[in-house]
């Protein structure tokens, strides 16, 4: 069965607030990087999987995500799949 590369990106909905974000620009501000804007942290997550096809690796990756990988209240996901060759 093929195999394929999925990178899933998980980033907070821009419509809620990113403490971790806010974080993150006041420590850069602090160290002189003055012009970083509207910094947002998220988790990115890689893995391989076994699937008849790109649709289904793609489909099962959304289900972890749903199910696991995001927390569908807070946050948006986007997925990546490339065939392993």
């Amino acid at each position: 069965m093929p195999r394929f590369k999925v990178e899933v990106k998980v980033m907070p909905r821009p419509t809620l607030l990113d403490p971790e974000g806010q974080t993150v620009e006041h420590a850069l501000h602090a160290l002189g990087f003055h012009g970083v804007k509207g910094v947002r942290v998220g988790k990115s997550l890689v893995f391989d999987v076994s699937e008849p096809n790109a649709a289904n690796a793609e489909t099962s990756a959304k289900a972890m995500c749903e199910k696991l990988l995001s927390n569908p209240v807070t946050e948006d996901f986007a997925v990546f799949v490339t065939e392993i060759l």
